[in-house]
């Protein structure tokens, strides 16, 4: 958690006042911070007046609190009907040598389905870097002409058993539908975005550097083992060393 002190003297830089609602101050904070203010902050935010941290916050809750604020972090992000799963729990795991075997796989599938359509299928989040620590799940991203254009995509994605969870004005979001093993995520955004470069980078470089890779084994087992049950908060609970490497990486 962030430290009473510290968050205060951050919100003091960023012209809260003092007894702003938790989202009102959240977004005033953002403003000034940008990624650096998290869904974690928030619940800081809503705990500290009852004497809690922001771990103790009922999960209900806090999940209600983070998709208030999603469309401050990705614009335009809305979720769609009957996507919800309830009881998934974080769990992250050592590196196993045949996720790469397990991506080729769903590329093939996916590329049979999308034809043409799919400019790039590449291996993306911490599965895709040898030796890093993540959750059992490949995250497989596909470049198309136009994100926004979700007729040439959608059908083909579904139509393998991957249902649409969330869109955003930067990528849409696929995951197995409700009662089916979380096995494979695929997000699908406009090839030439920034959203296909960061990806790409932050992987390339995890690949060469394994310092950055070692750091981010650390964060991710320290956020899973207090936002297990919290996949808003695990995400930001990284978001930190995420940006150092971006930075790194960017340079």
């Amino acid at each position: 958690m962030t430290s009473d002190r510290s968050l205060n003297e951050r919100l003091a830089a960023a012209g809260v006042a003092r007894g702003s609602a938790p989202v009102d101050a959240w977004r005033r904070l953002r403003q000034k911070e940008g990624p650096r203010a998290t869904v974690i902050d928030l619940y800081d935010l809503a705990a500290r007046p009852r004497g809690l941290d922001a771990h103790e916050l009922p999960l209900a809750e806090r999940k209600s609190l983070a998709r208030s604020v999603m469309p401050d972090v990705w614009p335009s992000w809305t979720t769609t009907h009957g996507s919800d799963r309830d009881g998934d729990l974080i769990e992250v795991v050592d590196y196993d040598d045949e996720w790469p075997d397990r991506f080729h796989r769903w590329r093939q599938v996916l590329s049979s389905e999308l034809g043409d359509v799919a400019l790039r299928v590449e291996h993306v989040g911490s599965t895709s870097v040898p030796g890093l620590v993540a959750k059992p799940i490949i995250d497989v991203q596909v470049s198309v002409v136009d994100v926004d254009n979700e007729a040439a995509y959608v059908p083909p994605i579904e139509a393998v058993g991957l249902q649409l969870r969330s869109r955003d004005n930067l990528h849409r979001y696929f995951r197995p539908f409700v009662g089916e093993p979380r096995h494979v995520h695929v997000h699908v955004c406009s090839a030439g975005s920034a959203w296909e470069r960061e990806h790409l980078v932050f992987r390339d470089y995890l690949r060469v550097h394994s310092d950055a890779r070692d750091a981010y084994s650390r964060a991710k087992r320290v956020a899973a083992a207090r936002w297990a049950d919290d996949g808003f908060a695990y995400t930001d609970a990284k978001s930190e060393v995420i940006l150092q490497i971006l930075a790194a990486a960017g340079a």
